[in-house]
This record gives structure tokens, sequence and C-alpha cells, in this order.
């Protein structure tokens, strides 16, 4: 079984179902059926196949969200070459780093402008022979390689291909075939090429039944980068299953306007994308003020308190010691039965509204890419929608845990993925009881072939046994439910000794209003610090509620009472009464000018990139100490 061979038996069930929503001219949605994209798929292999590509060849694949995406890979796979994919926010070196390094001879980019970043490091790529445009610019580029485009490869396809064609093609394929090399970000050295098959992406879309209800005709709103091992199988699960996929963007005003357009079912996303929904809806409602405001602050601390009341009636709680309490049955019915009218109402006056802006069928958003910090988590489950993390990496195709449909738990990235072993190694290398600190191990059919040319780096991830070391510091519940901690490199050490995760001290910080990102410094110092990324709408709307004087966005940060209000969110987040330890505290913090970016401080499924963010700030961080 490979991946297009499971897509054309979804075909043959559902011809005629919606496939994809691509946006074309003036923003308006336009529908392919499955049928549509099979006859696209098997066109541009047909073309493909032409030009001489053979199963082994790998073939570079840069090019952001659209439908053109998923039928170039599909058609890629379909002849058992392998796709080097990358978005088009890749910077020049590693771009050719990448496609040089993978031996690509052909490679598709989205258009003129992701071409000309590897036109002058040409001596780089001596195999690659021609390149793929899917725009088709104004004029001709001025090139080293044959230049094709996308549309005349897919008219001329349509006109040659047939299914005798497709399906001898596909029923060469095996599970155990290539099927993508992703490229790890580099932020620690050479980026990796991480080797996966048909199998392991086979292994989560098989399985989606057993943890989550799709139905056919379930549309999935896409909006992380497709290039990334996440919502790459987060397409093929959709596509497998019957569902559609519609192309949005993570920006905010297009990613509400596109659900309320679609009314999508289900969506995947990274916390920080979930956590600015959050701001935004009770930004905009704070900014109506008066009776609004105070009604939506109490009608969501009673959502609140009922919901973790009703977690408890259910069991839906993680618990990392065995302990004796008084049953939750015999404390909780009563209090629960007594807020239900208030949270009903709170539904009918506050958050109906609100699940408006996401549509009426919104059945569930998937968040992975890191833990989600309670506070969202509490929030989105308060208001009636539901979130179900996830948990994996991109050498497991990516998921390894995940808290499934039927029986989500707040504050865990759910138990291991059907098929999958995890356990936490503490720090004597012995598998760790529940509720102790450890490194994440896992184990299944999900686990990469390896890294591209760099067997030394496998042997170093992966042993004997195939347990792969994820990095990942976290503790399992006496349920076998996983929560994460942080990163095992990203622990900071302080010249005293104390060992520090900022991980959790970042999450609570970005719990304020007024600031939109955290990273806690202090690697070999005496104390600990803080670069702050602010919420300049919010500090905006602080400044004006105060008659502050302040010259424009950027000079809110240099306000003296917007730094004190500032230090005084920072020592009331951070603070034993929240759980934090007297070493762990920010003595200093820099308010920094703008958000972070994917592709300089955030990687393609925006987690921190440390070391470039040690980089950028250098002068900051050392203001600091």
């Amino acid at each position: 079984m490979t991946i297009p061979i499971l897509f054309k038996e979804t075909v043959d069930k559902h011809q005629d179902v919606i496939c994809q929503y691509s946006r074309g001219e003036g923003g308006k949605f336009t529908p392919f059926t499955f049928k549509d994209v099979l006859s696209r798929i098997s066109a541009v292999a047909w073309s493909l196949d032409n030009l001489g590509i053979a199963k082994g060849d790998h073939i570079g694949l840069i090019c952001d969200n659209r439908s053109e995406w998923l039928i170039t890979d599909m058609a890629i796979i379909s002849l058992g070459a392998a796709d080097v994919p990358r978005g088009c926010d890749t910077m020049a070196p590693e771009m050719s780093y990448i496609l040089g390094f993978s031996g690509c001879k052909v490679s598709v980019f989205e258009n003129a402008k992701q071409l000309e970043k590897i036109i002058p490091l040409k001596k780089d790529l001596p195999d690659l022979k021609t390149v793929i445009l899917i725009d088709k610019p104004e004029t001709e580029p001025d090139c080293p390689w044959d230049v094709l485009y996308y549309e005349d490869l897919l008219n001329t396809g349509l006109e040659k291909t047939s299914d005798a064609f497709y399906s001898s093609k596909i029923e060469a394929g095996q599970g155990e075939d290539l099927c993508t090399l992703i490229f790890t970000s580099g932020t620690t050295g050479e980026p990796k090429g991480v080797m996966l098959s048909h199998n392991n992406f086979l292994h989560q879309v098989q399985n989606i039944d057993k943890v989550a209800n799709l139905e056919v005709g379930d549309i999935w709103l896409s909006v992380l980068p497709v290039w990334h091992s996440f919502e790459r199988v987060i397409q093929y699960i959709a596509v497998c299953a019957g569902t559609t996929i519609a192309y949005s963007k993570p920006v905010g005003k297009i990613m509400l306007m596109d659900m309320q357009t679609l009314n999508p079912q289900w969506m995947a996303s990274v916390p920080r994308i979930w956590s600015a929904i959050e701001s935004g809806v009770s930004r905009n409602v704070k900014a109506k003020g008066g009776v609004s405001w105070a009604l939506y602050r109490f009608f969501l601390s009673v959502a609140i308190i009922h919901q973790g009341m009703q977690n408890r009636l259910q069991g839906r709680v993680a618990d990392f010691k065995k302990v004796f309490t008084l049953p939750y049955y015999i404390l909780y019915p009563l209090p629960w039965l007594l807020l239900y009218p208030l949270r009903a109402l709170g539904n009918k006056l506050v958050f109906s509204k609100i699940q408006e802006k996401v549509g009426n069928g919104f059945k569930a958003g998937i968040s992975g890419g890191g833990a989600l910090p309670p506070r969202i988590y509490q929030f989105f489950k308060a208001i009636g929608i539901q979130i179900l993390e996830g948990y994996g990496l991109t050498e497991t195709a990516p998921v390894v845990a995940f808290s499934p449909q039927h029986h989500p738990v707040m504050g865990v990235v759910g138990p291991a993925w059907p098929g999958t072993e995890i356990k936490v190694v503490n720090e004597k290398g012995e598998q760790a009881a529940p509720g102790e600190k450890g490194v994440v191990h896992l184990k299944g059919p999900q686990v990469m072939k390896g890294y591209y040319k760099k067997e030394d780096a496998t042997a170093n991830i992966i042993d004997g046994d195939g347990w792969l070391n994820s990095g990942d510091l976290g503790m399992l519940t006496v349920k076998g439910e996983l929560k994460l901690i942080g990163r095992e490199k990203d622990t900071i050490v302080l010249l005293g000794g104390e060992n520090i995760e900022p991980v959790p001290m970042e999450q609570k910080l970005a719990e304020s209003p007024y600031i939109e990102q955290a990273v806690v410094v202090g690697q070999d110092q005496k104390y600990l610090a803080a670069l702050i990324v602010p919420d300049f709408d919010a500090l905006e709307a602080y400044a004006k509620e105060n008659n502050l004087a302040y010259e424009n966005r950027v000079h809110l940060r240099d306000v003296h009472a917007v730094l004190e209000l500032l230090n005084s969110e920072i020592n009331t987040l951070i603070s034993s009464k929240n759980g934090f330890r007297s070493f762990e505290r920010i003595y200093k913090f820099a308010v920094l000018r703008k958000s972070f970016e994917v592709g300089q401080e955030l990687s393609g499924k925006q987690d921190l990139k440390r070391h470039a963010i040690a980089d950028i700030y250098k002068k900051e961080i050392k203001g600091l100490f």
C-alpha cells in the first residue's frame, strides 16, 4: 500500500465529492472534485515521467499552500520518486544546500522569485537540469537551466495520460519506498534530510478513525506550511478520508473570513495561532467596553469553573500521582448543576457570537508543534470550541501522541498514537515513574528511515532496538498520557547550578494580554531575564485608556508607565503563587520592536529558533546581564 494507491481507492468511492477549494482571482474559492484532482495528478505524473523522472529520483518542490502543491506532490510520489519540499520563505543558501545535497535533477518552484534565489548559486547545484514554474512570469527568466511551466505540463498530460498508465505506475510502488525528504531547519548546524516512507505516513492516515470522527465531505482549513510534516499528513488524512481541503492563510482576518465563508469542520494549527485568536477575541470585546466586557469576563470565568468540574466528573483530567480524594461524583454534581444555567446563558448571550466566527459546523481544532498553554485550552473549551492536542516530530511523520476526540484531557498531548510506544527516561537512564520528569523516547511504524547520507546522526537518535530519542522533556500521567515540559537542549543552567525549563515560564508570560511572546534567557548567568514581544494593539489601547502620550506604536515600549505595566505583569505571572521557585524569577527584561517572523525568529511550524534569536538580539541580551 502507498499514499497514491489509497487515494485512488478513495476517488473510486467519492468521485463527485469536493476534494479541494482553491483560491482564485478575487479571492473566490474554486471547487475541484476528487475525480478532477485525480485527473490532474495523473496528467502531471505523465509529463514528469516523460521528462525521465523515475523511481528513486529526488525532485525539489519549493511552494506554499495551494492546490498545485498536493497535485505535484502526489504526481511525484506516484512515480516512485520522492519530493524535497520547502516553503517560499526559505533563504537562498538553505534552499541551494537542500536541493544540492539531495541531488535534485528537477525542481518545481512556485514562481520566478523563488527560482531567482538560486541562480547565483548554480555552482552548488551540479545535478539540477530542469526547473518547473507553477506561476508563469510575464517574461522568460534568464536561467542556466531548462525552464518549463506547470500549466503546459498539465495540459499536455491531460491529453496524453490514461487510466492504464497511472495505474501501472502506482501499482509498482511499495510501502517502504521513500516518499519525501524533509529537511530540518538547521538552527543548530547543517539541515538534516529526514527520510519518510509511505508506510510512515500511512500509519497516521489509516489510524485516524480511532481518534477522530471524520465524515465524507468534512472541510479542513489549511493554514500551516504544507511542506512541513504536520500539515502534510493532514493533507493525506483529508484526501484519503474523502474530506475536503480549503487553502487559507494563518492571518487572522483572512482565516476568520474563510471560516465564515466555508464553514469548515476541522483546522490544524500551532499554539501561537490559537493564542492569537484568543487574544483577538478578548481585545475586540474589551474595545466595546462597558456591559459587553463585564459580561464576557463574568461568563468566561463561570464557564471555565464549570468546565473544570465537568472534566473531573468525566475523568478528563491529568493525574500524575495516585492519591486518595473524595470521589468526584460526591464533590461536584451539585455545584456543577447550579452553574449549568449560568453557563447556558453565557453561551446564548456571549459565546454563540464567538462560535459564529468559526462557522456553525466546526468540530475541532488540532493543535501541534508544542504544548498548548492551559489558559488557551480553557478559553476554547469554555466557549464551546474543542481543541485536540497532539505531539510529534518531523522524524515521526509526525504524530506520536494525540488526544482523542471522544476523551480529550487538558494539560497533556494525549496518550500514544495507536500502535506507538512512549516511555520517559530519567537522569539515571531508567524508565521514569508517572509524574517524574525525563526525556521522551518513542517507537512505532511512523519512525523515519533515517537521515539522508548521515548515518552517524541517525545512530545518535535511534538506538539498536528502534527507540527514537526525541530530545523533548516530559512526564507521563498514571493513565499513560504525555505532558510536555520543554526541550532537553533548551534547559537553562544558571551560575549557581540551578536547572530551569524556559517553556513553562514563557507560556505563563504569554498569558498576559499585553505580551504576545516571551523568550527566557540566562544561560551561565546569575539570574534570568526575558525578551518580551509586546502585543502592540493591547498596549495602544492601554495608552489611550490612560491618556499616555506617545509618538507611535514602537515608542510605546519606551513609555515609563508601559514598562511599569509589563514589569507588574511579569512579576504577577512568574511568582511562587503560580508554582515558580525563588530562582525562577525574571529580574530584567527587554521589550522588542516587532513581532517574531517565520524564517527569522520562528521555524516553519512557528517554534522559537532560540539560536537565531540569540544571534539576532545579542545586543539586547548582553544589555540584560
